[in-house]
Parts: C-alpha cells; structure tokens; sequence
C-alpha cells in the first residue's frame, strides 16, 4: 500500500485510534481498526529462524518447531551476499507460511568487544561487510513480501545494563562505525522497520533520541518505513513520538496510548506528526495483507538442506598445518569432545530456535567403522565428587582414543552458559577442562585438530601445539553435516573470519573501557575498532579479520583500475583476476580495502570497501570487479557535518585478508568539496599555512613571521635550534602575533585576514 493510501485511512481515523495503533495489542500482536478494515497482525523474532509462539501457549517463550540457519556470527562468515539472500527467502516464505507480518532481525551491531555476550546474534566488527550482509539478509526476506526489522539502533554493543546504560561516543565514530553498519542496509535493502535500541545515546535515550531517529535516519537516509521500540524500551511516549518512534511493543495496556492523546489535545504533540506515524504502521500492515500467500507451503525438509549449504557456506578452516585435513576414509579417527554428538548451534534468547531436526557430527559418522568416539568432557561444571570421577575417567578415556589414531579430532566450544543475551563474558576462555585436554592430546598425538562451536572469538593457548583449526561458529541446524562434509574433504572451506580474533582480551582496544560505569560506557578507542585498532598499533593477534583457508590454493593476478587520477564524485572500477591453482573446486572471498597514504587526521592503515566471492574449478581463472565511489575515500569531518575526502595518494588493495594482500594499485584522489573550516585568533599558523582560498594573504603573513622570527641560522642559536624555532612558529596562534611581532603585525590586519578566510 502506497503512503498516499494509507493517508486516506488514517484521515479517518479517531483520535483515539491513531494513538492506539501507535502501541501493540500484546506481546506479538499489532492492533487493528476492525471498521477500516485493519487487521490484527503478528511480528515474530528472528533473525535466523522463526521464533513464533505457540497459538495454544501462554508462555511467549514456547515456540513452534522451526528450521533454525546458522547464527549472524556465521552467516558473516560466508562473505556471501547470494547465500544470505537465498537464507532470508526461506525464512520470508516460512513467514508467510506462519502469517508473520514482519520478523524481528537481522542484528547489525558492531563488535566492539569480543565478551558482549550477544555477539553471536551480530555480524562483524567492520561496518561495511555488517552492512552489506544484513542488506542481501533483509532482501531475501522481504522478497516473500513480508518484512524485515533491522536492530538495534543504535550503538548498543553490550548487554551489561543495556537497558539504561548511556553509549557516550563522538559523531565521527557513530558515523564511520556504529551508525555505517546500518546505513547501507536501510538505503539499499529498504527494510519495513527499524528497531531502535534500549540504551541512551549521549544521554538520550534512542527511543526519543531526535537526532538518530528523525535527523539521521528519516531525513537524512530518507527512511520511510517504520521505527518499532525493542520490547520495552519506551522512556517517555511523548517525547518518543516527537522524536520519530512510530511503534510500541509491547503492548502498554492503553496506558501511553492516553499519553498520546492528551499531548494532542494540549497542543503538546502536532496531530500531523502523530499522522505521519500512523500512516507508516498502516502502509506496512497493509502492504503485507495484500501480499499475503494463502497457500504458502513451509517445506521444512527443503529448508534444513539449504540450513546445511548454508553452514558450509561459512566454515572457517583457521589453520591446516602439514594439510592434515581433509581427512581419508582410509585414516582412522578419533571424534573426542560432547559437542560431537550434541553440538552447540544457536545463541540463547530471543533468537532462540526450537529446532528439531539439528544434526551432529557423530550422527553423520555412525557408519563409518573408521571413527570412533569418546566425550572426553561434559559441558557442565563438575560439582560432586562422581562428576569429579567421571571427568577424570573421560579424560583418560580420550588420551586413549587419540593415542590409537591416526589422527584424532576435538569438538570443543563455548557451553550455553557462557553467552547469551542478557549478560556478557567475563572472559575470552574456553573452560579449562577442554583446554587441558586439547593440550594433553596433542602431546601425545601430533594429528590434532580442533572444531570449535562458539558464538564469539575464545583464546587459545594450545594454538601452535595442534595441526589443524575448524571454526564452525554456531553453524544452525545443519552444522553436523557441514562440519563433516568439510573435515574429509566433500566440501571445501571458503569461509572467512568477520572479526579478529586477538590474542588474549586484554589486547583488544575497549578493553579498558568495557562495559563502562553504573550510567555510561565511554568509547574511548574512537574509530579504531577491531582490525583498524590491531593494524594501527603493529599489534600480533591470533588470527586476522578476513583469514580463512582452503583445501586448494588462489592466485591474484593482472590488477586494473579504470582511472588512475580523478575526482572524488567519480566512481571508479577495479578487477583483478583470480586463478585456482590447486586441484579441487573452491570458493574464495576476495576482500577490498582502501588505504589513505599520507592523511593530515587519524585514520586506519586500511579499511574493508569491497568483497565477492566466487567459486572455481580447478584451473580456472574469473575476473572479479569491484565498483568505488566517494564513501570508498571519505571520513566524516565532525566540524563540518559531511564527508569528505583528502586530497592525494590512495592504494587500492586486493587480497585474501586483512594482512594477506595479493595486489595493489595507487591513484590520485582530487575532492571536489574540501573541508571548510573556521578560522579563530586560536588558530595556529601551521593550520592557516594549508589553506588555499587565501593563498596570497597567507603567503605574505609567512613571509611576515619569517622575517620577525629569522632564526639567523645555526652560529647564533646552536645546532638544531633553527629548526625548533621554525617548529615554534608554525604552533603560534594568530592572537600571539601581535605581541610576539612587537606591533609589527596588527591585531586589525589578523582580524581583517580572518574574515577573509572564513567567508
């Protein structure tokens, strides 16, 4: 329905009804204006599956049966735009299956830190493939013309008191960081709503925050669907309407419905706002009614076959040493760790699937005389003394196990109890039980490899003592079949990291500064998350933002750039090719990131621009073209309120991660908007020297404080003394000129020049 018609219903509506439609009728449930034909509608939780309650249930926790996709942590992992898509089209067609109007997700937060225990349910720590993922995501969902709900905006990077704590972060940050994650998304994909977060923001809370709902994301984004509360998160109903929240959930029981009408009636709340909003809520719910499929059939068969395609999709083969894997059917094989016959696969919460069709590792081998088994640890805490006895009977039973084979395969990982929404990590470890045992295995077997099921980066001591590391992340439903289709060899890995695994916590750059105070988490690391952080400050981590390895090998190759020399409002295209020189199929992500060479601010070493992945037969070669425009190059300048970009050198940089580049060309950037700034007595001369618009005026006072402040070379001040004056000078603010120049320069000709400048 187009907002014009959904602009005549709501001309109809009473007072009292455009108030209520603004909240919902329950927890799940829209309301309805039954005599304007508006129905009651169902939104449910996502974002990797549907979480729909029970019709015959009163517990908003007991769900249907669902075919649960991997976790957001892994879908990112694919740097796959295709398969997300194919992804979210499965879960738009379950919804309408289900007559769910609009599933709550995908999650677009940034990982800021490591231990937010809700950093499975996110994608990455780079904004650009955060975005770009939850775009294809929203995409496919919203093919099935059914909608998508972007969450949560914004800045909202941890669950410790994450319903009140305030995200103190400057504007160039939120935008070059936690405000990009969503912004490609809501531009390209369009989706039906956005879920705004529970914290405050710079002391506001975001369901009244101005600023973030209506300036940036209506205004200045142009978005017109609707802005929806995370459940719970209204402050003040009033000042959240005038702010540009549109939707309530949950229900308030009519309570901030009345709110509504009475600041419209005191003339508190202008009734064309309240209008406005009401027209976007009818336009969505209208939009789905019109669209919806009768005779949408669920296949939840079809659906856990592409769960699993999915998951292969976003394997991570961190390590493979001596090419230990993939393994033969002719090696025996020792499965050790409980998550192999029962595996850690989603997050806890309200992503939370009920899936009854998950697979394990040890399922998939049960014919295979081959591999055998051992649990070698429980993934709950041993407690009495028979649990103490156990553990230590399991352990020896694995060290056994793995000293009879050839090679032996550890399923270890984060148990539910140590992430979850809701609270965070309070560390990066795994328990030590499987820390001690993956150490004492590999002593005596030099064939260890690891498989590891978690939702977030963990350390790992044993990293140089074992052959081989399989990151599967929460890999869904299908991930037992992934993972061994992936160790012997039937499929081949092509995922890659989306966040940098450090070392130990204590190297990542919020560590001092998470989760922050009893009101407020200070983001003192500014733009330099993740990646940008590690590369800035030459630091060694575990394993780099887009690593990840194959069972064959990549060749990058005849780099080309369209131009050469351009402007900054010229979209450019690079290709490179790409050859697979081993000898099996393979997919690869190709990464693109963009380096300013000499900056005048701070800025990364390089930053992600482009990625796509292909997949090639043995020999064959593709060329892979990336198209660049302004956003590539550009930072954004607080003063001025816009993006821009530097003048000079870039290098356009193509590779297999982060610290793997394979290609690289430079071009020379000419912006057609510079920054412009304004000009103070404060201003130093070194800052005034830079500037063209004046450059006579500027070129005279140079030659001016020259004169004042010759330096008469080395004989009269001593060796390095020149150029410490020079150093000195070029620090002087304009209003030290007249003094230090004893009259010579005026105060009348520095203001007379200033308001030159800043015309």
């Amino acid at each position: 329905m187009t907002r014009e018609e959904a602009k005549s219903i709501v001309s109809q509506m009473t007072l009292e009804e455009k108030a209520g439609l603004c909240s919902g009728k329950d927890f799940w449930r829209l309301k309805s204006v039954e005599r304007l034909g508006i129905p009651e509608v169902m939104v449910c939780d996502g974002p990797n599956g549907l979480r729909k309650q029970r019709e015959d249930s009163e517990n908003i926790n007991d769900s249907i049966e669902a075919v649960c996709f991997p976790g957001s942590c892994a879908e990112a992992a694919s740097f796959d735009r295709e398969t997300m898509y194919r992804a979210g089209q499965a879960m738009g067609n379950a919804c309408q299956a289900e007559r769910i109007s609009i599933l709550l997700g995908p999650g677009t937060n940034i990982k800021r830190s490591p231990i937010c225990g809700r950093n499975f349910e996110y994608y990455s720590e780079d904004p650009y493939l955060s975005s770009q993922i939850a775009s294809a995501h929203i995409k496919g969902v919203q093919s099935k013309n059914v909608g998508a709900c972007i969450k949560h905006f914004a800045a909202n990077n941890q669950e410790t008191r994450r319903m009140s704590i305030s995200s103190e972060v400057d504007e160039r940050t939120l935008r070059e960081i936690y405000l990009a994650a969503f912004e490609d998304a809501v531009k390209e994909a369009k989706p039906w709503a956005v879920m705004c977060s529970y914290n405050q923001i710079n002391g506001t809370f975001s369901s009244e925050n101005k600023w973030l709902l209506k300036d940036v994301l209506k205004e200045e984004w142009g978005y017109e669907g609707l802005v929806v509360t995370d459940w719970g998160a209204v402050n003040d109903r009033v000042k959240g309407l005038l702010a540009g929240l549109d939707l309530e959930m949950p229900g308030s029981g009519g309570n901030t419905d009345k709110d509504i009408v009475e600041a419209v009636k005191n003339g508190e709340v202008p009734e064309e706002i309240l209008n406005d909003t009401c027209e976007r809520i009818v336009s969505r719910i209208m939009t789905y009614v019109e669209n919806r499929e009768e005779q949408a059939v669920w296949d939840k068969d079809a659906d856990h076959k592409l769960a699993v395609e999915t998951a292969k999709e976003c394997m991570v083969l961190l390590k493979n040493d001596d090419q230990v894997l993939p393994l033969s059917n002719e090696q025996s094989v020792a499965f050790i760790g409980k998550f192999a016959e029962k595996p850690r696969f989603q997050g806890g919460g309200s992503s939370h699937v009920n899936s009854k069709n998950w697979s394990s590792a040890l399922e998939q081998v049960k014919t295979m005389e081959n591999v055998t088994y051992v649990s070698g640890f429980d993934t709950k805490d041993a407690v009495s003394e028979e649990d103490v006895r156990l553990e230590k009977q399991r352990f020896n039973d694995a060290i056994a196990a793995a000293k009879q084979a050839d090679v032996a395969v550890i399923f270890a990982g984060l148990p539910a109890t140590y992430e979850s929404e809701g609270f965070d990590r309070k560390h990066m470890q795994l328990p030590e039980i499987q820390n001690q045992l993956i150490q004492a295995v590999a002593e005596i077997q030099p064939n260890t490899v690891v498989v590891l099921h978690n939702g977030s980066p963990v350390e790992m001591p044993w990293v140089n003592n074992v052959k081989a590391i399989l990151e599967t992340y929460l890999g869904g439903e299908g991930v037992g079949e992934a993972t061994v289709d992936t160790l012997f060899g039937k499929s081949n890995p092509s995922g890659k990291l989306p966040e940098t695994f450090p070392i130990q916590l204590s190297d990542n750059p919020s560590y001092l500064n998470f989760p922050g105070e009893a009101t407020k988490v200070e983001y003192k690391e500014g733009i330099f998350v993740g990646y940008r952080y590690y590369e800035k400050k030459n630091m060694k981590v575990l394993f780099p933002f887009g690593h990840g390895l194959s069972y064959t090998t990549f060749e990058y190759s005849d780099m080309t750039v369209s131009k050469e020399r351009f402007s900054d409002e010229e979209e450019i295209t690079v290709s490179v090719t790409i050859t697979n020189t081993g000898d099996r199929y393979g997919k690869e992500a190709v990464q693109l990131y963009v380096q300013d060479v000499i900056s005048q601010i701070p800025r990364p070493v390089k930053e992600l621009k482009g990625f796509e992945k292909i997949g090639l037969e043995p020999g064959e070669s593709k060329t892979v073209t990336f198209t660049l425009g302004k956003r590539a190059w550009a930072y954004y300048d607080v003063e001025s309120h816009g993006w821009y970009t530097e003048e000079g050198e870039f290098r356009i940089l193509i590779g297999a991660s982060s610290q793997d580049i394979r290609q690289q060309k430079t071009v020379y950037i000419t912006p057609v908007q510079k920054v412009k700034r304004t000009y103070t007595m404060n201003t130093i001369l070194g800052d005034l020297y830079q500037n063209e618009t004046v450059k006579e005026e500027v070129a005279e006072l140079k030659r001016m404080c020259d004169s004042m402040f010759d330096t008469q070379g080395e004989d009269l001040l001593g060796e390095g003394m020149a150029d410490m004056m020079e150093a000195q000078t070029r620090e002087m603010p304009l209003k030290s000129l007249p003094s230090f120049s004893e009259g010579k320069i005026s105060r009348e000709y520095v203001e007379k020049l200033l308001e030159k400048m800043n015309q």
